[in-house]
This record gives structure tokens, sequence and C-alpha cells, in this order.
């Protein structure tokens, strides 16, 4: 006797014809209703940004990329186990269609034999799996509702709640028919479905008209499965897809330009209504599933301040639906307060670009005139010297003296530009950092030049707190001095001029090779050029600059500079490695790529903060909580946010950049 099954068992031509009708009618609604969903998504600007859909599909969708990044002990797993058991049973339903059907197409029924059994055992695990997952799902949420206050049935949570009780259904009623089937029908290689062999003892001698309603019973939820999805956030398996399908295929640091041309079509600079993102913008906010891993990681979030990114999104996506200004919708407040440092874009499973949107509605706000304060002093000073401190050019020489530092002006042959910045020329402790690293690269034999009086800001926080076409003066200014001296490659000692330098300027013409000075040094230390500090173990813990370790994946080169050998940067998501640590250093919580803000970026080093708000404080609590004697920092504006983090501590920690450490081990 060849092992196999009968498909349809006791469902005659009426009840199969029923069947069908009824599952295609649940299908063609659902289709419906994402159409529906669709001509809110239209809304918006047409995307022309560059994509690569089956590369993000396999990464995001199929290898689940960002759910294995965050809460790797219990939301990952959980989720893994329900969404690879849920895309198991959709294969496992697929491959019993085509063993139906198959012969319209020429291709003979197979499920039978060895593969019958084999596709048994497995497929009975995979549901298994599934129903394990939402299980788990369910407890957790259940688990909440115990410890919060009651909530009104009609709220997204019970609405989640009920979402995850009809996939326990489904998982458990299909074990169920499968159970009844060999309860009315036992065969000797029942076994291998060992859960629904398990069932079908608790229903010995089920007669055909029992197993005909359970049958049904599961049929009619498969039905409401399908027809309930869009009202469902589960929708968020089709529109995630979707979602993945059409993401830009760009940096993270990188926010898109706005033209002249787009300005004078519109009459809007940056994002005034919801209808002013781009359609892919407006996707992703029906994609959110409300996991709030983006509020959990949000630095402004975790002080105290009014910023929650699963709000944004959410409030973005009521103005998608019912309009009105995006800034009521949000409130400015909340608006000014991310520092863009791109943890709720790491964080968020379904690509969700919640800085895109923040930074889209910061340009409408001062296009109106919205900034005032301290942020609008540094926009007026950065478009009236070029400098963010609103410093005179002529100070941007001043860290040289007595040094013999070459300047491009002097016709001087160089392979590399020395990238100064705002900061590294002006601050007092960075201009020490600027110092250090070109004493290494003079004791190195780097070839370097820097531009001195005509280097202008990068116009980083100028872009980020909203002034694009400032940024965009300030861009093609630089550019044109690039192009005057032929710089191909640059250095810099600052992570927010990397990033702009590195990933935004290609807009405006340039095609440059950049790298961070914790990157050179690194290449100098391997090279035998240099040598590398070499602290004891546990003096020294490492801060991770955002627009360093997450923006730009840099993390493994700044510990090279203590002797360390690290895999941080390697892009495998944590569940699939073991990460190597740091012997010599000693990490606090956040590190690497999951490091916590200063709270500098996005233009808030130039606006004011409440004391009690501070993401330095936070931050700087969390370093001091390792027990190191120095704090080790590799970015400007995260020196001078954590040296005025106010803490507890009766004696802070030294801070230092890792360029001086390394000029320490090196002086003669």
């Amino acid at each position: 006797m060849v092992p196999t099954r009968e498909p349809y068992l006791h469902i005659d031509a009426l009840q199969k014809g029923a069947f069908y009708a009824l599952i295609t009618l649940s299908i063609v609604y659902a289709a419906w209703r994402f159409w529906q969903r669709a001509q809110h998504w239209k809304k918006g600007r047409p995307d022309h940004w560059k994509k690569q859909p089956w590369k993000s599909i396999g990464q995001y969708i199929l290898a689940q990329r960002k759910v294995q990044g965050s809460r790797p002990r219990s939301g990952a797993p959980m989720h893994l186990l329900i969404f690879y058991g849920f895309l198991g049973l959709l294969i496992a339903t697929s491959l019993l269609a085509l063993a139906d059907y198959g012969w319209v197409i020429g291709i003979p029924y197979f499920h039978k034999g060895n593969y019958y059994l084999i596709y048994e055992l497995v497929f009975d695990l995979v549901g298994l799996a599934f129903l394990v997952g939402v299980g788990w799902a369910l407890a957790r949420r259940l688990a909440y509702a115990r410890r919060e206050p009651r909530e009104n049935p009609l709220t997204h949570a019970m609405q989640d709640n009920w979402a995850l009780i009809l996939l326990v259904s489904l998982a458990v009623s299909g074990f169920v028919v499968e159970g009844a089937r060999m309860a009315n029908q036992p065969k000797p290689w029942d076994i291998w479905a060992p859960v629904g062999f398990v069932v079908s003892k608790a229903m010995p001698g089920l007669p055909d008209l029992g197993y005909v309603a359970i049958w049904w019973m599961h049929s009619i939820l498969v039905a409401g499965f399908f027809a309930l999805l869009p009202h469902m956030r589960l929708r968020h398996i089709v529109t995630a897809v979707a979602t993945a399908a059409n993401a830009p295929e760009r940096p993270m640091g990188r926010l898109e330009p706005i033209s002249m041309e787009q300005v004078e079509e519109t009459g809007k600079v940056g994002a005034m209504e919801a209808s002013d993102y781009s359609r892919w913008h407006l996707m992703s906010l029906d994609a959110c599933m409300g996991c709030g891993r983006c509020t959990e990681v949000c630095p402004a979030y975790g002080v105290g301040k009014t910023l929650n990114p699963k709000q944004v999104v959410a409030d973005l996506h009521a103005a998608m639906v019912e309009g009105g200004p995006v800034a009521e919708r949000i409130t400015e407040e909340a608006l000014w307060a991310c520092t863009t440092c791109h943890a709720c874009v790491e964080a968020c499973p379904v690509l969700i670009h919640h800085v895109d949107l923040i930074a889209d509605a910061r340009r409408g706000l001062v296009a109106e005139g919205r900034l005032s304060g301290s942020g609008a002093v540094m926009l007026r000073q950065a478009g009236s010297t070029a400098h963010a401190w609103g410093q005179p050019a002529a100070k941007r020489e001043e860290w040289m003296k007595g040094m013999d530092i070459p300047l491009c002006r002097d016709k001087v042959q160089f392979d590399w530009l020395f990238w100064v910045g705002c900061a590294g020329a002006t601050d007092p402790e960075a201009v020490k950092t600027t110092q250090a690293f070109a004493r290494l690269m003079q004791r190195a034999g780097v070839s370097f030049a820097c531009l001195g009086q005509e280097e202008a800001c990068t116009g980083d926080p100028v872009r980020r707190t909203g002034d694009e076409f400032l940024f965009q003066d300030l861009a093609g200014r630089n550019v044109g001095v690039f192009e005057k001296y032929g710089v191909k490659r640059v250095v810099t000692a600052c992570p927010h001029c990397l990033n702009t330098l590195l990933n935004e300027y290609g807009d405006f013409g340039a095609k440059l090779s950049v790298l961070h000075h914790t990157q050179m040094l690194a290449r100098l230390i391997d090279e035998g050029l240099l040598r590398a500090a070499t602290p004891t173990h546990g003096a020294v813990a490492i801060h991770d600059p955002c627009y360093l370790a997450r923006v730009n994946g840099i993390s493994d080169d700044p510990r090279a500079l203590l002797g360390e050998t690290t895999n941080l940067d390697d892009p495998t998501p944590l569940l699939q490695r073991t990460e190597r640590l740091p012997l010599r250093v000693v990490e606090p919580k956040h590190h690497g790529r999951k490091t916590l803000c200063c709270g500098a970026g996005g233009g808030r080093m130039w606006m004011d903060e409440t004391p009690s708000e501070r993401p330095a404080s936070r931050r700087m609590q969390e370093l001091e909580d390792t027990g190191a004697e120095t704090i080790a920092v590799a970015c400007p504006f995260c020196r001078i946010m954590l040296e005025t983090g106010s803490t507890s501590s009766a004696k802070k920690p030294r801070l230092i950049d890792l360029a001086q450490l390394v000029d320490e081990a090196n002086r003669d």
C-alpha cells in the first residue's frame, strides 16, 4: 500500500464548489480592501529612487534581518517562529494544490510514497512551530494586559489580541482536521504526522459527518482570516513585502534632496501634509505593526521628551487617511526633539524611515519660518559665515600654528584631504583631536593637506535642522573647492562630516572616497607605521557615535586603535553569529550599531535642552557604570555633549578622543 491520502475526504462536488466560492469571495474582498488602502498611498509623490526588490525581499522578508537584530531573547525568536511557520504552511498548501491540480499542466499526482511521508513530518513540525510562536505572542500580550489598565476592546492592542486568537484557532483547527481524518480513516503511516496522530487518539471512531463538520469549521476560519486581514495590523504580511520591494536603495544616512523644480511645481518645501511624502513613505505607514521597537530605542523618548517614533507613524497614518497638517498631528515640539540618530530606522523590522519623515516635516517648518531660538541662530550663522558656530574663516587655521600643516592653496601635492570641520577647528577639546591626528599622519608619512580658510561647513546640522537650500549652497561651495584642487580622497575626524561627504555630496557632483580618522589610523597600525594604544583591561570604555557605528557601520576600527579585534561590523544578524567582544575595552550596555545617542545630532547641538531631558546625561551614566577610568570617543559632537552631561558621579572619568590615545602611545 502506497502512503497517501484522499484530498477531499467525504467532501462532495457541491460542498467543494461552495468551498471554492467562499475562499474566492474572501480573497477578492481582501484584495478590494487593499486596493482601497492603496488609493491613500497614491496621494503621495511618485518615487524616483533606485530599487532592488528581490534583494530587499530576500534580506528583510525571507531572512528577517531586521527582526533578528532586535529583542534577541524574546521578540525575535517568537516572530521567527510565527513567520517561518506561516511561510511553511503556505508552502505546504501550495504543494498540495499543485499535486491536486498539476495534471492541468501535465504534472502527475506526486503526493504519495516517501515524498508524502516527509511532507507530513516536516510540515507537521512547521505547524507546531507556528502554533508555539502565536501562542507565545498571545501569552506575552495577555501578561502585558494584566499589568496595564483594562483597555477598550476596539483599541489596537485588543484588536491584535483577537488577531492572535484567530491565528491560534487556525493552527489548532488545522491539527484537529488532521487528527479527525486519521480518526475517521486510520492508516499505518499516520505516525509520520506526530501532532495530528496524537490529536486523533482523542477522537477514536469519528463518523464521516463529524469529520466534515470539523473540516468546514477550519475552512470558515481560513476564509475569515483572508477577509479580516486588511482590517488587522496583520496586514503587514502583505504591506511589508510591498514596502521591502520598493524600498530606496541608498545609505541610511542619506536624505533625498529637494530641487527648485519641485518647489516651483508644488509651491512647498518639505512635507506640510501627508501627500507631500513619497508614495513609498505613505505605504510604509501601512506596514507598521506597532511593535514599538522604534520607541524603545529612541534617545529623546528615553529621557522623557514628547517624541515617540511609533506615535509619529500613527499620527502620519491618520494624516494620510483623514488629512490635516503634519506638524499639527505630530506637534512641532516632537519634531524638533529628534536627534536623527537613526536608532528607530535601524530597529524597524518593516523598513520605515522615521528620520526621512521627520526631516521632511522640519523642512516645511523652516520654510515657513517656524524655527526660533538657538537653532535658528545656528542657521543664520551658517548662512553668513559658512561656520555652524559663526566663526570667521581665519579661525579655521589657528589650530595649525607651529605644526607645518600643508594647505591646498599653496599648490602642494597630496593624496588625502584632511577635512577638519567646524568643531575640529573651533572647539578647544576637538582642536586637541585635530592636532593629534595631524601629528599621527605626519609621523606615519601620510601625504595630506587641509583647506584652511577655504573649508566651509558641510551642512550636516543645517540640512537635518531643515534648511535644505542653505545646505545645498554649502555643498555646492565645497564641491567647487574639491574640483579646484582635484580632491578625490578625504579623511575626517567628524562622523557627521563623514556621512555628509560620503553619502550626500554625490548628489551634487562630488566623487569622493571618504574615511573616518579611526579607519585611517587602524590601517596605519595594521601596516606597522603606528602603534596601537594598549590600555589595561577595563580601563577604557568606548562610546560609539551614532553616525559612525549605526549609520555608517564602523565599530571595529575604533577598537583596533586599542589593540582589539572585534566583529561588531558584521552585518550577519545577531541570532546567526557569535559576537566577538573586546578583551581590553569594557563595553557599555549599548554599543556598536546599538549605541545610545549623545543627543547632538539633527541640529540638537545648538538647541536648548532641559537639564532633566538630556540624552547625554543618560548616556554618560551608562558609560560611568562600566567602571572605566577613561571614556574614548570618536566624534567632536559626542565629546561636547558628554562633557556637559550631568551625572551623580563624584569623579567623572576622563573623556578623550581615540586619536589622542594613539598619539600618546606613539610619543617617543
